[in-house]
């Protein structure tokens, strides 16, 4: 055991984030933590790294060596590449402490062992520089994996991209997992592109350290969680599995609970029924009567479950255009004097749905707005005239940050449709004081929510969609991507979400190297299924007590011998251990 947590709760004035939430974590979990925006997961990882004091419960730590992957990364801007990465060593920022504690001791000057002090510093000098003798060629070879220039090594934090500001913290990480026992993750894969996403899955995979991975990428939580806690209405609920296996496990707990729920309240109203009936001639049916309410009190109370709020999105299509809506031949986009992309062929027709995926920086931005009309192009491009083009963008340019969700889409929408204004917020679950917040106040999902809303307003044949998934939690990506397969009209969207490439596309474009390909089907129909994640299985240890033959590996077992047989493996042992060859040790 690594790190308990024992029925914690906390609270930020008034609102309770966390009632009751208990999770443990041993060698080698691999945990996803789940829920919906707000609902406290970030909290939560914060009290288990002792950065939050929780309210009540208990936490207990045996291991101080953790890791820790931000959300939003806050760097000094002069600090450099190298100095980040080299901070995950922890024995190393031991010793750069020590050194600064020496440098105040010889400014301090008085009584102090000036020798001493000086083969202490040398030595520590000594360590430093074999340190940066072993570790720099392993530095540059983790950014190489990241696709990450080596030549930025020296370069100040403040220099860089979003992206490439993730990329450093995923190689940061990535060093961790050799030094830590426990490494969390806070929406890793924020700001990453696919094949940097891929590389840090292979990462976690083959290292031995423990990993607690809040996320809302599906496809991601499929390939690394081995368990999910779900953290919903301030509580918590563990499933073991992957994100699809949860999903699957809670929706027939669901409808389990709902069962028990409505046989109780038949029974119960059975019951009132009959003693209703004879309260009316009590003196006639007395000791029936008295038995009646008996029962009825020792009926065993089931709570309903709670309602699930889905999100009902509905997205309307303006008068359909004609069979061709945009065409592109031997298209060339440049910036400047560079040629971003060239050799462009594309023929999306009503109905298609594109996926646009590549690496940070490839021109995936580049080709949206040269279809926006915003860059120049050389060779044919044609967009149908009828096209009714709604744009979304990932930096929610057009929002401002000092209105409320509710008056920035009145801004758009008119000043007297109030109740249509929440009623459209509500379908993103945006309700109560988030409607009346200023937008700065909003989390970076919340904001997304309300610029798809002001997207979805108006009619529209062409929807262009830049990372329309990023920050929103997964409900809301499942109501959007059905919403997006209902519509009528044609979407095309950059995205790194491999579950919405597979699920909404029926054509994805890779961008690279100069290219923009056209590929029919989805993600995975170019690329392939990943490899199954292989499930640690705990085995009950067994006794031979009779020589026997398992016929499924052929194996002959002989009187004594000791069998470790996992749930997989049962079957081919669950002859001989109904004939009592075997006995649970």
């Amino acid at each position: 055991m690594l790190i308990k947590a024992q029925s914690v709760s906390k609270s930020f004035g008034p609102q309770k984030v966390l009632t009751d939430v208990s999770l443990q974590i041993n060698e080698g979990d691999r945990i996803g933590l789940v829920g919906a925006n707000g609902a406290g997961k970030s909290t939560f990882l914060k009290i288990l790294l002792g950065l939050e004091k929780e309210d009540t419960g208990e936490i207990t730590r045996r291991t101080d060596r953790i890791g820790y992957m931000e959300q939003f990364v806050d760097i000094p801007d002069e600090k450099t590449v190298r100095e980040v990465l080299e901070e995950s060593y922890s024995y190393v920022e031991n010793i750069k402490r020590r050194q600064a504690e020496i440098d105040e001791l010889y400014n301090s000057g008085g009584d102090i062992d000036w020798n001493a002090l000086a083969e202490e510093s040398a030595e520590l000098e000594n360590k430093i520089a074999k340190f940066n003798d072993e570790v720099g060629d392993k530095l540059l070879d983790i950014l190489r994996q990241v696709n990450f220039p080596e030549e930025y090594l020296d370069r100040e934090m403040g220099s860089l991209s979003g992206g490439e500001k993730s990329k450093v913290m995923m190689a940061r990480t990535s060093v961790q997992t050799s030094d830590c026992d426990l490494i969390f993750m806070d929406e890793p894969t924020s700001h990453l592109d696919i094949s940097t996403i891929e590389w840090m899955e292979r990462s976690i995979l083959s290292s031995k350290c423990a990993v607690v991975i809040v996320s809302h990428d599906r496809y991601f939580l499929d390939r690394i969680a081995l368990k999910v806690l779900e953290i919903e209405n301030g509580k918590s609920l563990e499933y073991k599995g992957n994100y699809s296996q949860y999903v699957e496990k809670k929706n027939m707990a669901l409808e389990r609970q709902m069962k028990e729920y409505e046989r109780y309240t038949d029974a119960k109203k059975k019951q009132e029924a009959l003693i209703e009936a004879m309260s009316h001639d009590a003196r006639r049916y007395m000791a029936t009567y008295k038995t009646r309410m008996m029962m009825a009190s020792k009926i065993e109370e089931k709570e309903r479950p709670d309602e699930q709020r889905d999100i009902n999105i509905k997205i309307t299509a303006a008068q359909k255009s004609g069979k061709n809506v945009l065409m592109a031949e031997n298209v060339a986009i440049a910036r400047g004097d560079r040629t971003i992309l060239s050799g462009i062929n594309l023929d999306i027709q009503k109905g298609d749905k594109i996926g646009i995926f590549g690496p940070n920086g490839a021109g995936k931005s580049t080709l949206l707005k040269a279809i926006l009309g915003e860059l120049p192009v050389t060779g044919d491009m044609w967009i149908a005239p009828g096209a009714k083009i709604g744009y979304y963008s990932q930096q929610h340019e057009g929002l401002d940050l000092k209105l409320t969700a509710e008056e920035q889409l009145l801004h758009v929408i008119g000043p007297d449709k109030r109740s249509e204004a929440r009623n459209m917020l509500a379908q993103f679950l945006l309700t109560g004081e988030n409607v009346t917040k200023q937008m700065s106040q909003l989390s970076g999902g919340q904001r997304a929510k309300v610029a798809l809303c002001i997207m979805m307003h108006g009619e529209t044949n062409l929807l262009i969609l830049d990372e329309p998934t990023n920050y929103v939690d997964i409900n809301s990506k499942h109501m959007l991507e059905q919403a997006l397969a209902e519509y009528d009209g044609v979407v095309i969207t950059v995205t790194h979400d491999r579950y919405f490439l597979d699920n909404v596309c029926n054509k994805v474009i890779e961008v690279g190297k100069g290219k923009a390909v056209c590929h029919n089907g989805n993600y995975t129909d170019l690329k392939g299924a990943p490899e199954p994640v292989k499930m640690a299985e705990k085995a009950t240890m067994y006794r031979c007590v009779e020589p026997f033959t398992n016929w499924a590996t052929r194996k002959k077992y002989a009187k004594g011998d000791r069998i470790a047989i996992t749930p997989s493996e049962m079957p081919g042992f669950q002859d001989a251990l109904d004939k009592g060859k075997i006995r649970k040790s």
